[in-house]
């Protein structure tokens, strides 16, 4: 088992979406974020006032899967979010040593769907 974040553009979501269930992956947590990477930020002016920003705004999707989804995933984030520009984010893979669905107890694989 396996736990996706990515760190995408707001603005890619749908398409992100599309893909992943285009890959039939249907679930996922996303989640409002604020961060900085190469694009570093930028300035605006503010009632006269020159502020510099550099906390952008990004959505975090984190996607738990089975071993046989994990490049499928990656490849239909990667789809759906790539601008080929600065910021189209990163993807993290990390191992999940355990999972349990709430309602019935299962846990393991057939937890994760």
């Amino acid at each position: 088992m396996k736990l996706i974040i990515a760190m995408i553009q707001p603005h890619k979501l749908p398409d992100v979406k599309k893909a992943l269930y285009d890959s039939e992956v249907y679930k996922m947590t996303v989640t409002n974020a604020l961060g900085c990477g190469q694009q570093k930020g930028y300035t605006e002016t503010y009632r006269g006032v020159m502020q510099e920003v550099n906390l952008l705004k990004k959505i975090r999707l984190e996607i738990a899967v089975n071993e046989d989804f994990v490049e499928p995933t990656v490849d239909a984030i990667i789809k759906g979010a790539k601008t080929g520009k600065i910021g189209d984010g990163k993807i993290f893979i990390l191992d999940l040593p355990g999972c349990i669905r709430i309602r019935t107890g299962e846990r393991g694989n057939n937890a994760i769907g």
